[in-house]
């Protein structure tokens, strides 16, 4: 046997989507984390019907790497449909648990095969037929408890707290479980190194998706209004706030401090948070590229009447239709400049569940500071998989209401207040609600002087424009700063959103296997703060990664910094739809250093895959 590989693996389970597969995974994920080990999980799930193909990536990683890793070591090949290419394409080495009928140890030589007679075994333990196709995958499950040195108690734990109330469906996997860990006993021998120990390094931390923190967050931020239409990668946001509002914010006769609505479509949806806004509530939607497009008319609206309202991004990959499934960062350049004419708005970029959590509070305090909407950008990754983190802090501060005219401001400022007029210098006008008694005004899209009254007189327009950017400059001293690392280098890197997770273990690589050290600077908001600036001209050579095709942050920092400031940025690009992975970055930067030539053979796991079915409930 080769030299053991303890706690740094990847296990690939390959199933079919509507299968019963996302349980089992869940739970071996969690067993593994329980026993102190750092890992993440990757789903990767057709999108159209239940049937066909999908994979679950459980990586371990003792170092703490969360990030997709490009290689599987260890494959559950459980669907026939594409076992034989699942196989295919391992390196050599690796293992390989199936379905005794498949015969996939007839494919190669080079790898460990690990045969499981799934059908005899699931019908000792379950005699209803039609949930045997629904408890034979915790068989896997219980097979590499065996193998890989899983302990059953932290098992047990993490399939009872997966099904919580249902008892007797607890216990009907249960006996899958121990089924299949019986018979690896009894008739596998081990032969591969892949294995897990116990260690300390997820003591008191949570497994949480980052839409669960997002709606965890708008609900602590004090949201009222919630106007949304389905879509995937964003629904489970709402829906988990629903939950949750149901649970915590209803009065003490039952009855729901909270208004939320299933609108007719996206145009709706944002046409009613910005009513919301208007009077005065915290209100929000959540969506995905197709519907940030088709909100493209009411963003400009909420921009130019200066409106407040929070939008979730989980982001896809497009254009159109595109890979509903799949994950990108590709609204960026589009968000940052949505609607037509001359208009910018503020974007908060989470790469955590912590900060899906925190930034979402903190999107509601800016939305209503700036009186614009603000866009949570998010993604499929970040979004829908389980990620660890430590327990969310409770807030503690009140929130930012922003400039509300109060009866006091009126007496300060008398005549001198308009809808529109800068009285502070920073771009921020004073704003009314309805109902308060305080000096109304109109709220219009078209053009408007300082006192909000009808005009199209040029110097009117360009006033309110000059207005609108100065409270663009202001902002950038509110949203969050970028994180930086500094050090002794003369190469920096730029990232933000999930791609964080790979840069950091890229960093790693490049340090361990080259001797480069590097620079590091993640993005969290737009517009720019000046230290993003500061940083890029503190380096020769930039690299800046980017889960999409066409570099969308690097036009943005081109528009908004000096000319010049970005002639020596350079970029790495990930756009496959599979979450972005640390060696294929190492790979790209070795390559535009001239330490690597071109690999001209792509990544075996980066492999086009047939995506048509729905989500596995």
């Amino acid at each position: 046997m080769q030299q053991r590989v303890i706690n740094d693996f990847s296990i690939q389970v390959a199933t079919v989507n509507g299968s019963g597969s996302q349980t089992a995974n869940l739970v071996l994920l969690r067993s593994i984390f329980q026993m102190g080990i750092p890992v993440s999980g990757k789903n990767m799930f057709p999108s159209n019907i239940a049937g066909l193909p999908t994979w679950y990536t459980v990586r371990a990683n003792k170092d703490g790497f969360i990030a997709r890793k490009r290689e599987v070591d260890f494959l559950v090949a459980m669907n026939p449909e594409t076992a034989k290419e699942d196989v295919l394409l391992l390196g050599s080495g690796r293992a390989v648990l199936y379905d005794e009928p498949l015969k996939l140890n007839e494919l190669r030589a080079d790898l460990t095969f690990y045969p499981v007679p799934f059908d005899k075994i699931v019908a000792t333990v379950c005699t209803d037929a039609k949930l045997r196709r629904l408890v034979k995958n915790m068989i896997y499950d219980g097979v590499l408890s065996h193998l890989l040195g899983i302990d059953m108690g932290e098992m047990e734990k993490a399939l009872r707290k997966q099904f919580g109330k249902k008892a007797k469906a607890a216990d009907l996997n249960m006996g899958a479980l121990k089924a299949g860990a019986d018979y690896a006993a009894q008739h596998l021998t081990k032969t591969d190194p892949f294995a897990v120990e116990r260690m300390s390094k997820t003591g008191g931390m949570i497994l949480i998706e980052g839409n669960t923190a997002a709606a965890l967050g708008a609900m602590f931020a004090g949201v009222t209004v919630v106007a949304w239409y389905p879509i995937t990668p964003s629904s489970s946001l709402p829906e988990a706030l629903i939950a949750y509002m149901k649970k915590y914010r209803m009065d003490k006769d039952g009855r729901a401090t909270y208004a939320i609505i299933q609108a007719e479509d996206e145009i709706a949806s944002i046409g009613m948070v910005l009513g919301a806004g208007w009077a005065g509530a915290r209100a929000m939607t959540s969506t995905s590229g197709p519907g940030i497009s088709l909100m493209s008319e009411f963003a400009g609206l909420a921009y130019y009447a200066e409106v407040p309202g929070v939008v979730f991004d989980i982001q896809r990959v497009g254009p159109s239709t595109g890979l509903p499934t799949r994950t990108a960062q590709g609204d960026i350049a589009t968000t940052a400049l949505l609607s037509h004419g001359d208009t910018r708005q503020i974007l908060l970029i989470p790469s955590s569940v912590e900060e899906c959590f925190q930034m979402a509070q903190d999107a509601f305090d800016l939305a209503e500071r700036f009186q614009q909407l603000v866009f949570v950008m998010s993604d499929l990754d970040l979004g829908m998989n389980m990620w660890m983190s430590t327990p969310f802090t409770y807030p503690d501060k009140a929130y930012d209401r922003g400039k509300v005219l109060t009866a006091e401001n009126v007496k300060e400022l008398g005549a001198e207040w308009g809808r529109y007029r800068d009285v502070d210098g920073d771009g921020i006008p004073y704003r009314t609600l309805p109902a308060t008694g305080m000096p109304s005004y109109f709220t219009r899209g078209s053009g408007h002087n300082e006192r909000g009254q009808y005009s199209e007189r040029p110097d009117d327009y360009q006033r309110n424009m000059d207005r609108l950017a100065r409270k663009q400059e202001t902002a950038k001293s509110h949203v969050p700063p970028p994180v930086v690392e500094d050090a002794k280098s003369d190469i920096g890197i730029i990232g933000y959103g999930t791609s964080h997770w790979a840069i950091e273990e890229c960093r790693a690589q490049l340090e361990k296997e080259e001797g480069i050290r590097t620079a590091y600077m993640r993005l969290r908001a737009y517009p720019f703060p000046p230290e993003v600036d500061a940083f890029i001209a503190r380096y020769t050579r930039v690299y800046l990664v980017e889960q999409n095709r066409d570099a969308q942050m690097k036009m943005l920092l081109r528009i908004d910094l000096p000319p010049g400031a970005t002639n020596h940025d350079r970029s790495v690009l990930h756009y496959n739809g599979l979450p972005i992975d640390a060696r294929s970055l190492t790979n790209d930067i070795l390559v535009q250093e001239g330490r690597r030539a071109p690999d001209t053979q792509p990544a075996a796991a980066g492999r086009a895959v047939v995506a048509t079915a729905a989500r596995e409930e």
